[in-house]
């Protein structure tokens, strides 16, 4: 157990001396030569005013750089003079202990290369290339156009893959390590699950600050394609309807509801899921929260068909001590899924701690415990993107 622990801290002191990563400036930054901090707090969650540049197509209105597109006399032709480009490289040592203790070096955990901009008036483009998630080449995750406020009607209307709680909350903007374990849990064979999706999504946010979004999906994933060669392995559209109301710069809540059919093997399965969803700020604390039911008539696609249901929720309280400006992080995460069907129930609760080396590169040390398991899981990294 000694020689166990003296791994660790070496390892974090290790992960402490990696000046190189720290004067980096990621695509954005570079453009408007501002701070990661205008829109990050701390990398990569989102503040309102990140949301708000994101919103708006990656860019700040009537403040775009001189010469950042090139002068082609073509007026129907916005070219950017060089592709904006930006790379996130996460890297940790875990330790499990369960009955068998190990340590892991698993660095690079994640790599990514990502690029984002403006390719027409009210047109941006964002994707990301995953090069590596534990050990293996990914692809293309996020991969989509923005039209704002299409035709001057007020809808933003996105096309292509994106993660369907994206209006919810942002899985790989998350600061922890553990998840929110509802949104990716498979259930049986049935391809639907709260991540990533093919499809458009339509939004419009009403005088009120009240804000209503549709999405329009296959169903299946963002897998290659299937047998019949779609990209949908049926002739089924799934649907989810978003509404959330901002009662105050400090307060957020909502709810959701998504209707699914998918078919295989000439058998059909039907997905419910709805939740509400809530957040709140408090000075330096803000808490995240998310409920979620879900029920699936057949999802194994059997002869006698068996209804699943689940019931799962996450709540987060991140600390910002001295606000966007803190060195020093402190998240707690609360994860739960429970099912009268055996093989679904999980509880997890997670403390991670984070300080800023620099505003890219942010140094991580997370524990987790499975409750139901009663697995202990502690991680020692960083997250850098430049």
């Amino acid at each position: 157990m000694k020689t166990v622990i003296v791994k660790i801290i070496l390892t974090i002191l290790v992960l402490m001396m990696l000046p190189n990563m720290s004067y980096a400036i990621p695509a954005f930054a570079r453009k408007y030569d501002m701070t990661c901090q205008t829109c990050h707090s701390p990398i990569p969650k989102l503040k309102p005013y990140g949301e708000e540049f994101m919103n708006n197509g990656y860019q700040i209105p009537d403040k775009e750089p001189p010469r950042f597109f090139r002068e082609t006399g073509d007026d129907k032709l916005l070219l950017m003079r060089e592709l904006p480009l930006a790379v996130r490289i996460d890297g940790f040592a875990s330790f499990v202990k369960n009955g068998n203790s190990q340590l892991d070096m698993q660095s690079p955990f994640i790599a990514k290369l990502m690029s984002g901009g403006q390719i027409a008036r009210d047109v941006s483009y964002y994707f990301y290339f995953l090069m590596s998630e534990g050990g293996t080449i990914v692809g293309p995750e996020d991969a989509f156009l923005l039209f704002r406020d299409a035709a001057g009607s007020g809808i933003d209307i996105t096309v292509g893959q994106f993660q369907i709680c994206d209006p919810l909350f942002k899985r790989e903007l998350r600061l922890t390590r553990e998840d929110y374990k509802i949104y990716n849990t498979p259930v049986g064979l049935s391809s639907a699950t709260m991540t990533y999706d093919r499809g458009i999504m339509l939004g419009y946010t009403f005088p009120t600050k009240t804000n209503v979004i549709l999405e329009i999906l296959n169903g299946s994933g963002i897998g290659s394609k299937f047998p019949n060669g779609f990209l949908d392995n049926d002739n089924n559209k799934n649907f989810m309807l978003r509404v959330s109301q901002e009662v105050s710069q400090d307060i957020r809540f909502g709810a959701f509801g998504y209707l699914g059919t998918e078919e295989q093997n000439s058998r059909t399965n039907s997905s419910t899921i709805v939740g509400p969803d809530l957040t709140v700020n408090f000075s330096s604390l803000q808490l995240n929260a998310q409920y979620i039911h879900r029920e699936d008539d057949n999802p194994n696609f059997t002869v006698a068909a068996s209804t699943i249901k689940l019931d799962g929720a996450f709540a987060e309280l991140i600390y910002s001590p001295d606000g966007d400006k803190s060195d020093w992080y402190g998240i707690v995460l609360y994860n739960r899924i429970t099912s009268d069907t055996p093989g679904f129930d999980y509880q997890s609760a997670t403390l991670s701690g984070n300080y800023m080396l620099a505003r890219n590169l942010r140094l991580v040390g997370e524990y987790t415990y499975d409750i139901e398991a009663k697995v202990n899981k502690l991680s020692a990294g960083f997250v850098c993107a430049f």
